[in-house]
C-alpha cells in the first residue's frame, strides 16, 4: 500500500483521483480549502478506511506526519470564472503552492506529479498541440493569471527535478468532463448542460467555429495514474484527440437533453483559443493510453449527474 497526498482533492479531478487511488489499495490524504472544491465531491469517502481529509491552504506551510510515496498537486481554480474572480489566489497556488508541495515531496523523498494544462499552449499556432510546442500565451491578458501560473509551475517542477533530484511528472490536461463538475463554472460543458436542462438559451461564444476535444474523466485519471507510475519526467499530454467545433458540441448536448431552446451567440472572450486538440502520440507509445469512453456514453453519464444536481 502506497501513501499519496492529493491537493485539490475535493475538486472535480482531485476527487476522482481520490477514488482511483483508494480503489487500487492506496492510502489517500486529501487536502483542500474549498475555494473551488466542494465537500460534496468527497462526502462518500468520509469514514472510509485509508482516507484522510485535511482542510488546508497549500500556499502556506504544509506538514504531513509519516511517510509519503506520492504527492499530486491539483489545487487550483481551473475555470475562467474562478480564476478571473480569484486571480491572486490562482497565481499563488501555481507558484507558492507548487513550491510548498515540491518541498514536501523532496523532504519525504516522494514522487511528485503536477497538474498542468493545455492552457500552457495559449492560443496555439501549431495544431494539434504536441509537447515540444512552447505555446502562444499573452502573459498580461486576463487569462494570463492561469496560463502563466501553470507555466511557472512546470518550470519550478523541472528545477526541483534537475537541482534536487526529485522524481517529477508533468501532465498537461486537456478539456475533461464528467460527474462532479461545478454546475455554474462558466466552461462550455457545464454551461451547455445547465442551460439545456433548465430550458434556457444555450450560449455559444463567438461564432462557435472554435474547436475543442473532450475527454471523459475516468479515461483522464487512468492516464494520470499511468504517467505517475511511468519513468517519464517531461510534460505529457492527456486528452481526447477527437476534435469538434463548440457549435457542434452545443447541438449534441441539445440532442441528448431534448431541449428545444435556441443557441444564442455571444462575443468571444479575450484570448480565447481558436483551436485546441492534443497530440497524444507520446501517451500512446509510452503509457499505452488512449481514451476508451465514447463521447456520447460519457455525455449521457454526465447528464444524469447534472439532472440530479439541478
Amino acid at each position: 500500500m502506497a501513501r499519496v497526498l492529493i491537493t485539490g482533492g475535493a475538486g472535480f479531478l482531485g476527487s476522482h483521483l481520490c477514488d482511483l487511488f483508494l480503489a487500487r489499495g492506496h492510502e489517500v490524504i486529501c487536502v483542500d480549502n474549498f475555494i473551488t472544491g466542494s465537500p460534496k465531491n468527497i462526502e462518500h469517502l468520509f469514514g472510509r478506511e485509508g482516507f484522510t481529509f485535511v482542510k488546508l491552504d497549500v500556499t502556506t506551510y504544509i506538514h504531513v506526519a509519516g511517510p509519503l510515496d506520492y504527492v499530486l498537486h491539483f489545487a487550483s481554480p481551473a475555470s475562467p470564472i474562478d480564476y478571473l474572480e480569484k486571480p491572486i489566489q490562482t497565481l499563488k497556488v501555481g507558484s507558492l503552492g507548487t513550491h510548498k508541495t515540491l518541498g514536501l515531496a523532496k523532504d519525504k523523498k516522494a514522487r511528485y506529479l503536477i497538474a498542468s494544462t493545455s492552457e500552457v499552449y495559449g492560443d496555439p499556432l501549431v495544431h494539434p498541440q504536441k509537447e515540444d510546442y512552447w505555446g502562444n500565451v499573452n502573459p498580461v491578458g486576463p487569462r494570463g493569471v492561469y496560463d502563466e501560473a501553470k507555466r511557472f509551475a512546470e518550470a519550478m517542477t523541472m528545477a526541483y527535478h534537475r537541482f534536487h533530484g526529485v522524481e517529477t511528472r508533468i501532465v498537461r490536461i486537456f478539456n475533461t468532463f464528467g460527474p462532479r463538475m461545478q454546475i455554474d463554472d462558466g466552461r462550455a460543458i457545464p454551461n451547455f448542460f445547465t442551460q439545456a436542462l433548465r430550458g434556457e438559451d444555450v450560449t455559444v461564444y463567438g461564432d462557435g467555429s472554435q474547436t475543442r476535444s473532450f475527454c471523459y474523466v475516468s479515461d483522464l485519471v487512468d492516464g494520470i495514474y499511468r504517467l505517475l507510475m511511468s519513468e517519464e519526467t517531461m510534460p505529457t499530454n492527456i486528452g481526447n484527440p477527437v476534435e469538434m467545433t463548440v457549435l457542434q458540441f452545443a447541438e449534441e448536448i441539445k440532442r441528448l437533453t431534448g431541449t428545444k431552446a435556441p443557441i444564442e451567440l455571444r462575443p468571444l472572450p479575450e484570448d480565447d483559443p481558436k483551436i485546441r486538440r492534443p497530440d497524444i502520440t507520446k501517451a500512446r507509445s509510452l503509457l499505452g493510453w488512449e481514451p476508451r469512453v465514447p463521447l456520447e456514453e460519457g455525455l449521457r453519464r454526465t447528464i444524469e449527474y447534472f439532472r440530479a444536481a439541478l
